[in-house]
């Protein structure tokens, strides 16, 4: 494979999508020594058709005000990859969605899943509709909107889509209620219900409690843990809140939170009740973090900043792709940073990457240590069809393991961003060899 030629030829195929074609270098840029090394792989194009999508549906989506005023939004389903399982992956209701950012996120998404051990394939979905300043009666109608497009391509054996920013537990239940009356039957095509009607015990916390005990794993490869530790996080819905439970339960001191506004920065750590107080920022679909400073007059506001300027010893960014980047990078290893752990899709730059890996820091990818979440649907899927149950640490040992297994270098310093990779792609790559050219 001469990667940069497959790059330009994938440029000219799908121009301007920046955040696609981002992921799709990392991954190739990690994998090109194993897809060489087995010439099968190439004689059966397995790149060419792992980095094209399935199929795309994009869809209006229609849906009335309070006032009665009409509005009008693009919806989208992109099912990549079910070499290993039904489609699955999260839908995203946010402003900033367009099709190059569903593309990237269901492009992870493949090597995502295949790091869970799971049968579960790739894929995203989503709205550029905006939750801020909506009543929950009109984010029904606009879920319920949504569902009637979607309805036509999912099932709990064909694609099981979840929660991602903008949709948690009230959006799933609209969706899925709508799904019900679609379809007439109550299944598990929808991941991230609600406990009373099929849902998973440990799903809301799920995520972050999954990059926590990642972080672990990492930290015990140096014999440290995380009492003790000062950690920055970005972020504040339910995977920063996750994190920061799990963080604090395990000795550390969290002392961050961020949102487009900018960041929180709480000397006194974030604890106890201010953790319960994460939920209401999140719950009041404003999207700011200051009002954190109202509640808690200790703690301060940097407006339009981001919380990579704190000194700490762990990072984890569980915001948004591409949030922290070179001169970021910089910064946290200047300040003496020993572990980042995304919690987010992409959420580091390669240019950030690379300052990583040049300073031997430790440092995982969303993509591994992300993970817990779709782990925790994929059991939920098995838990709606009776099929086994889960012992919560143990996936995210075992996709460190694999990371470890891939990723260890000739000096020893563990390249987990190449370990996720390689070991994500051989298992969906093998498991398109042995079905064929479909």
């Amino acid at each position: 494979m001469d990667l940069e030629k497959f790059m330009l030829e994938l440029e000219k195929k799908h121009p301007g999508e920046v955040e696609y074609l981002q992921a799709v270098r990392e991954v190739l840029e990690s994998i090109e020594e194993v897809y060489n090394e087995n010439p099968h792989f190439e004689s059966a194009r397995i790149i060419e058709r792992l980095v094209e999508p399935d199929r795309i549906l994009m869809f209006k989506v229609p849906w009335t005000d309070d006032n009665g005023q009409v509005h009008v939004n693009l919806g989208y389903r992109v099912q990549f990859n079910n070499a290993i399982g039904p489609y699955k992956g999260g839908l995203r209701f946010h402003p900033s969605v367009n099709l190059s950012i569903l593309k990237f996120l269901g492009f992870e998404q493949i090597f995502k899943n295949s790091l869970t051990t799971l049968p579960m394939g790739g894929a995203k979905g989503g709205s550029d509709f905006d939750a801020k300043g909506k009543s929950n009666a009109e984010i029904m109608r606009f879920c319920q909107a949504f569902m009637l497009e979607l309805w036509k391509i999912i099932g709990p054996e064909t694609d099981v889509p979840a929660g991602d920013i903008g949709v948690g537990g009230r959006e799933i239940g609209f969706l899925y209620g709508m799904y019900k009356k679609l379809a007439r039957e109550n299944t598990g095509v929808l991941t991230g219900k609600g406990l009373n009607w099929g849902g998973s015990l440990v799903r809301p916390e799920a995520t972050g409690f999954g990059a926590v005990y990642f972080a672990s794993e990492m930290l015990k490869t140096k014999g440290v843990d995380f009492k003790g530790k000062i950690v920055a996080l970005s972020g504040f819905g339910n995977v920063a809140w996750g994190a920061v439970t799990k963080a604090t339960e395990l000795g550390a001191k969290v002392v961050t939170i961020s949102g487009p506004d900018g960041y929180v920065y709480d000397p006194d750590g974030i604890s106890g009740d201010k953790i319960n107080y994460l939920l209401e920022l999140r719950a009041s679909n404003q999207d700011i973090v200051k009002p954190y400073t109202y509640e808690f007059p200790n703690a301060q506001f940097f407006q339009g900043k981001r919380p990579w300027e704190v000194k700490c010893d762990i990072a984890l960014p569980c915001a948004t792709q591409n949030e922290l980047d070179k001169e970021d990078a910089i910064r946290l290893v200047n300040n003496g940073v020993i572990c980042v752990v995304e919690g987010a899709n992409m959420p580091s730059t390669p240019e950030a990457v690379q300052v990583f890996h040049d300073r031997k820091i430790l440092f995982a990818p969303g993509k591994a240590a992300y993970a817990g979440g779709v782990a925790t649907s994929g059991l939920e899927m098995s838990q709606n069809s009776m099929k086994l149950c889960w012992p919560r640490k143990q996936i995210m040992a075992d996709i460190h393991k694999q990371c470890v297994c891939n990723g260890k270098e000739d000096d020893g310093y563990i390249n987990y961003v190449k370990g996720a990779n390689v070991a994500g792609f051989l298992k969906v790559a093998n498991a398109m060899l042995d079905q064929g050219v479909i």
